[in-house]
């Protein structure tokens, strides 16, 4: 399955009436997908771990009577391309720099959860110039989270053990190759607010997109680099100082709360905190009216 617009399924009526599938090369020679429609400002969505732009099916249609809509796919993942390497924060901030150049938009909005708070953040903070206003949420903030204990609480461990084997160098690549459905779809039963909250048909798209070992090499290349990353957000803090433009930092009631805000608010100036009732923690897919009006209430 190429993970086009044209190619998963079960996506909301009329979707393809409004969107498409466009591509733009980089400069380095990369291809990066993103599904685009809509009018008005620019804003682009970046995809949660271990997913790519199907996560926001659900939001994008009532975002796209406002805004351009460009749900991203980030390298590695979805129908971009899945190079060996290039998976730290700042290559993830050139790409989708790119991908906005490509598409025509200068300056714009961004919106990302889970691995889309890296990118977002990375975003904004190494290209000051064009990002106007961020969401992000549920995730971790490399550098500035605090870092749970190795024996943690079992909840805790529960809910974070998948960072150290993410992180590990070969083994859990071999250990999760022809078992996809076992490790990504547990990720998809264990930290939602309910296990069945995310379809299993939807959970089907993810763990087949993950059989390529070039997109499962790719979602574990993220982790590997997460120090690389810490390092890179630090400097851009201390040279350019706190993010001063308008930010909102969303957590999921039974999965990080307030953690976000709590953690954004170090590194930005103007942050505004959401906690989504009923919410774990797959936003746009578990509570998509409620993240699509708190959206809405912060962007327009």
């Amino acid at each position: 399955m190429p993970f086009t617009v044209n190619d998963v399924p079960n996506l909301p009526a009329g979707f393809t009436d409004t969107f498409t599938s466009r591509t733009v090369t980089t400069s380095e020679g990369l291809t990066l997908h993103a599904v685009v429609g809509g009018s008005g400002p620019a804003l682009l969505l970046l995809p949660a771990w271990p997913q790519f732009w199907y996560n926001w099916r659900l939001v994008m249609p009532a975002l796209a009577e406002h805004f351009t809509v460009v749900a991203a796919d980030v390298r590695g993942t979805g129908a971009s391309d899945k190079p060996a390497t290039g998976y730290d924060g700042a290559t993830a901030a050139d790409d989708m720099a790119a991908l906005m150049t490509g598409l025509s938009h200068d300056r714009f909005d961004v919106a990302g959860y889970d691995y889309g708070l890296l990118v977002g953040h990375a975003l904004a903070a190494k290209y000051r110039d064009r990002v106007t206003r961020l969401v992000v949420g549920e995730a971790i903030l490399p550098g500035f989270s605090p870092s749970p204990p190795l024996m943690s609480d079992p909840v805790t461990n529960e809910f974070l053990w998948h960072f150290a084997f993410n992180r590990l160098a070969d083994i859990n690549d071999r250990m999760v190759a022809g078992r996809e459905e076992i490790y990504f779809g547990h990720q998809f039963t264990s930290k939602a607010a309910r296990p069945d909250a995310i379809p299993q048909h939807a959970v089907d798209v993810y763990v087949d997109a993950l059989r390529d070992p070039a997109a499962r090499h790719a979602s574990f290349e993220v982790y590997r680099r997460l120090d690389e990353t810490a390092e890179q957000f630090q400097h851009w803090n201390k040279e350019g100082g706190p993010l001063t433009i308008p930010v909102l930092a969303i957590g999921g009631e039974y999965s990080t709360g307030t953690a976000p805000a709590d953690d954004m608010r170090k590194v930005a100036t103007d942050v505004t905190g959401v906690v989504i009732p009923g919410s774990g923690h797959f936003l746009a897919e578990e509570v998509p009216q409620p993240l699509t009006k708190a959206l809405l209430d912060f962007l327009l």
